[in-house]
């Protein structure tokens, strides 16, 4: 490994011209100098190649694709990467300047370990940099990928400080991990990012925690994420990303433990899906059934709804939220047309 390793910030785009300047600035003004920029257009039709192109960088490298989803392009942009480090980075997400540099620093002569650091959300309205950052239960590190998957997954039935959301920015891997880790899922189109960290994790021996870097997720108040969205494929690709996720889990452990959280899992999922697509909710509460019969989980963790799902079950709760929702859409449209 040289001095200095080259480290490849891979950045997918579709349809991102609003926030894709301020983001390929944030690969650039990292300070770790050694690095390129990979961007991969996934078929765009607003203006995002052409913003792109206006970075006039040798740094910066841009490829076009037609539309094949986010994975594909990662894909790409893996082929053609020529650096030691992996940094991976959402077209509309941010890094604080020093975040490769200090994650570089802890992972030199580490050939099979990943770093971490903390995440601070905002929404796209907001100015982030004033914020500090909040050190969670992963800021210990772990050299046991299977028991940081378990806590991670877990949540509160493993812990009262588990569980959580670390995002795919905030990681910087070796190309030896990703590489042993294998390619993104092209099938998958939700929580794609959810079931390739999951191989990460457990391709690697040590996750290491940066404290100094910070990464920065982009929230919507009046714009739905692809992964908010819930029509049928979506909802399919949350179910596939879990079985993928257990059958990984599964073959390295038949700890009691990680069948409890893979319970968890596809109980939320059930949950998520219910009532509007029932079939792949019975398919994920029967999955779970399977690894602990046993296993009863109330999705609700505090007030009314917590105690109704007690007396009436989840299933009744879910079909009052979402007659709740209805009438509440029901009145705002009524609302809105009064006012017009």
């Amino acid at each position: 490994m040289s001095e200095y390793p080259l480290v490849s910030i891979i950045i997918p785009v579709y349809n991102a011209g609003k926030f894709l300047a301020e983001t390929i600035s944030s690969a650039l003004d990292q300070t770790w100098v050694n690095k390129e920029v990979i961007i991969v257009d996934d078929g765009s039709t607003d203006n995002s190649l052409n913003v792109a192109k206006e970075f006039k960088d040798s740094r910066v490298r841009i490829f076009e694709q037609k539309n094949s989803g986010a994975s594909a392009a990662r894909n790409k942009a893996l082929s053609v990467a020529g650096g030691e480090y992996i940094q991976f980075l959402d077209a509309d997400d941010l890094l604080s300047t020093n975040k490769i540099e200090e994650q570089v620093k802890l992972l030199k002569g580490k050939p099979y370990a990943i770093s971490t650091c903390a995440t601070i959300h905002f929404f796209d309205s907001e100015n982030p940099f004033g914020t500090q950052p909040v050190h969670e239960w992963y800021r210990e590190g772990s050299t046991d990928s299977v028991q940081f998957l378990t806590r991670l997954y877990g949540g509160h039935l493993i812990g009262p400080a588990f569980g959580g959301m670390i995002t795919s920015h905030s990681w910087l891997c070796s190309r030896t991990v990703i590489d042993r880790a294998g390619k993104w899922n092209e099938e998958l189109t939700v929580n794609d990012d959810g079931e390739y960290f999951c191989r990460v994790i457990l391709a690697s021996d040590e996750i290491i925690y940066s404290p100094n870097s910070v990464c920065y997720y982009r929230k919507y108040n009046n714009k739905k994420s692809l992964s908010a969205t819930d029509d049928y494929r979506a909802n399919q690709s949350r179910l596939m990303s879990t079985d993928l996720k257990a059958q990984y889990l599964l073959e390295k452990t038949d700890d009691m433990h990680v069948k409890l959280v893979l319970c968890r899992l596809y109980y939320e999922n059930a949950v998520s899906f219910f009532p509007k697509h029932k079939a792949l909710a019975m398919e994920a509460e029967k999955k779970a059934n399977i690894l602990i019969p046993e296993f009863r989980f109330n999705p609700f963790y505090h007030g009314v709804t917590f105690g109704l799902s007690k007396l009436i079950g989840w299933k009744s709760v879910r079909y009052l939220q979402c007659f709740k929702m209805y009438f509440t859409s029901l009145f705002n449209n009524g609302q809105r047309i009064k006012s017009t």
